[in-house]
This record gives C-alpha cells, structure tokens and sequence, in this order.
C-alpha cells in the first residue's frame, strides 16, 4: 500500500463534481491512507455526509461546532493531524476564499491552520475556470507552496466543451503519492526502461513473440516516476496502460525497432533497465501476403536478432548504471553470472521459472538480485509492485553512494 498509515484530509466544497469525492475516498482508503473529510455547507446538495462518513469510517466535518452540545470541531488539531491536504473538487468560491484568506467556515479554517502540504484540484465550468480572477487565485495559491492538479479537459455539466472538469479521482491518488515517494536522489534522474514482448512479423497475420505481459517493467516505471525520476518507457505490444501520466511512452513492436527506440535514448540516460522480454530470432523474410496452409511441413529460416542490452552495454558510460532481467529454466545462476558479464551490467536480475508464482503472465515475482561484485541476494514471493520498490531502493541506495 503506497500510503499506509498516512493521513489525509479531504475538503469537498460545492461543485457538481462532488460525486467523484467518494470514489476518491474509497481509493485512498484503498491505499493504506487514513482519511477525514470535511464538507462546505454547499457541498451537502450535492452528496450526503453519510455517503463520505461510511467510505472512511470518519465522522464528517461541516461545522465548527459538531452536536447540539456544542462540541468543538478545533480547526487547529485538524490542521496538524494530518500529512497531507487535498481539496477535491476545489470551486471557484473556494479556491477564492483560500487564496484571499477569507475564513468563514471549517474548511478554509483548516485550511489556514495546516502546517502540512495542501493540493487543490479545482472543478467548475470552462468560463468561470478561464477568468482572470480565478486564475489569478490558483497563481496565487501555487505561490503560497500549495500543489495544484489541473482540471482536465472534457465535455462539462452545463453541456459546454472545455477546461473545468476535476482530474479523475485515479490521477489525484497517482499524484499524492507520487508526493510521498518523491525521493530527492531520484529527482531529475533519466530512467529508461524497456518492457513487454516483442512481436516478429512472419507475414501479415502471424507472428513469433512469447508470453510476457510487461507487468514487471511497468511496475519498475510506476516506481521510478512516483520517486521523482524522469521515466522513458520502451514498449512493446501490451495491454497494458501508462501507469504514470508524467512517463513518457514509446510503443513499438519488432526487436530492431526497440533496439533503435532504445539506443537513441541510452546515451542521455542515468539508468537503463532492460527488462523487455526480446525475440531472439526474427524471421528472414516476411511474406506480404498471408501464407496459405498448404503441404505437411513449412520451413521458417530464422536470423538472430540485435542483442540490446549486450549492444548497449559497450557503449556505457562512466557513472551510469545498466540493469538486466535473466529468465531461464536451469542453471540459473551460472546463466545470469554469463549474461552480467557478458553484456557489461551492473545488476542482473533473475527469474526462474521454476519458482511458483514466478515469471511471465503472473502478478507476482520472486528474484534474485547479482550485482557487478557478484554479491548474490535472493527475495522471496511478493507482488510485482513490491518487487519494483525493492529494486527501486538497490538503485536509490547505489546513487546515494556516489
């Protein structure tokens, strides 16, 4: 869970867009988050306290006093609670208040009181997003240090088409704990990593390729860009989606065009991971028309195909790091010893498939991680987001050396 045991206060003010709060909630709760909610007093006509209050477990906050005993809601305790703020959907009233320092309600209260980081993701309509005033209160809140998510681009509840949709609740989560595992040695780092398959035409209609999903070099993307490094993702054909809208994404299918995609930005790259699952051959000539099924036999002449990373791993450069992935099925650890020698890395990571749980279509990984001294560590079953993270902290540790 990237927030586990973090706190987080939810200000929900009056936008039709307050709807979405609830999936935000279940998210972050999703997440390992703990989660308070407070309400502007508008924000009740567009959905119930209740609704928020069962999805995080937490009593709802609107007033500074609570009950008809006037219990005191304290602004201030609220305010230091938390490690972090986020108000989703932020109105132009709101954002005004906020920016201006206008505080007559809870939230605005709270909001003067916290001493953590504070996002806005601000939802109203496409002319009252544009107008000067409004957008002179969002420069203002940026030049307070507060974080904004910008409202995204789409089809509004008044029918217009334009800015003033609030982010979708999936990217203001990706965005707040990219804010947690942002890593001040991994900022401003070139990452670059090749995932998935690779697919060897051998006529209009088939193919060779093999069975990896991409899901562990995705992973390792997802890791790097949420710890603050600049991510280049070489991938081949998957199903996959970017998992981290500041990735930057190339899709090609053959291995010689990753082989071009991934050389022409090797040079410029901190860390190159290689953990593209690549075809060894690819065939000698590709039919243009499809092949018809025709005899017993057909006979496919096969060339061997560029070696990436042992390619590239002439050409590195003083203080760069390479990483491979090793699959195999027997003799395992004498194969990996070869392939790190062989194509000049600093890590291998290695798979075998003879572990349960392990390798290609699975949610899950179990590695063994070789680096350059030959030092051998292994690691047990975990998930291939956990497994991200692991190797995302050997890289961290190592550039926290130099």
């Amino acid at each position: 869970m990237n927030l586990k045991g973090k706190k987080i206060l939810l200000g929900v003010s009056g936008s039709i867009a307050a709807y979405k709060s609830a999936l935000l909630v279940r998210l972050l709760i999703k997440e390992g988050a703990e989660v308070q909610v407070i309400m502007t007093e508008s924000a009740h006509q567009f959905i119930t306290a209740l609704t928020l209050s069962t999805l995080s477990k937490q009593p709802v906050y609107t007033l500074f006093t609570q009950s008809e005993n006037g219990t005191w809601n304290n602004h201030v305790d609220l305010g230091l609670w938390a490690d972090l703020m986020i108000i989703a959907p932020a109105s132009a009233r709101t954002l005004s208040k906020c920016a201006t320092g206008n505080c007559d309600d809870l939230l605005t209260a709270v909001y003067l009181s916290a001493r953590c980081p504070v996002f806005f993701a601000p939802a109203m309509d496409v002319d009252m997003y544009r107008h000067p005033s409004t957008q002179n209160n969002l420069k203002n809140l940026l030049s307070f240090g507060n974080k904004i998510i910008e409202a995204e681009f789409g089809e509004l509840a008044s029918g217009l088409i334009g800015e003033g949709r609030l982010a979708e609740p999936e990217k203001i989560v990706s965005q707040i704990i990219r804010h947690f595992a942002a890593n001040s040695v991994a900022r401003n780092k070139r990452v670059l990593i090749t995932a998935g398959p690779t697919a060897e035409p051998i006529d209009p209609v088939r193919y060779i390729s093999n069975r990896s999903s991409g899901k562990m070099g995705y992973a390792l993307a997802k890791a790097f860009a949420q710890a603050g490094a600049e991510v280049t993702l070489v991938s081949g054909p998957t199903s996959l989606s970017t998992p981290d809208g500041n990735i930057k994404r190339f899709n090609v299918e053959t291995a010689k065009q990753m082989f071009n995609v991934t050389k022409e930005h090797f040079s410029a790259s901190d860390l190159v991971i290689f953990s593209a699952a690549v075809a060894d051959y690819t065939p000698a000539l590709v039919a243009d028309q499809k092949i018809k099924k025709l005899g017993n036999e057909m006979k496919l002449e096969l060339l061997k195909t560029d070696d990436i990373a042992g390619t590239l791993g002439q050409q590195k450069k003083e203080g760069q790091l390479l990483v491979g992935f090793a699959l195999e099925t027997e003799r395992e650890l004498d194969y990996a010893l070869d392939k790190l020698r062989r194509k000049n890395l600093d890590y291998i990571i290695l798979n075998s498939l003879n572990d349960a749980g392990s390798g290609f279509a699975h949610d899950t990984n179990k590695i063994t991680v070789i680096d350059k001294q030959e030092n051998v560590n292994r690691y047990s079953l975990k998930s291939k987001h956990e497994v991200a993270h692991d190797i995302l902290h050997i890289i961290l540790d190592k550039w926290s050396e130099a």
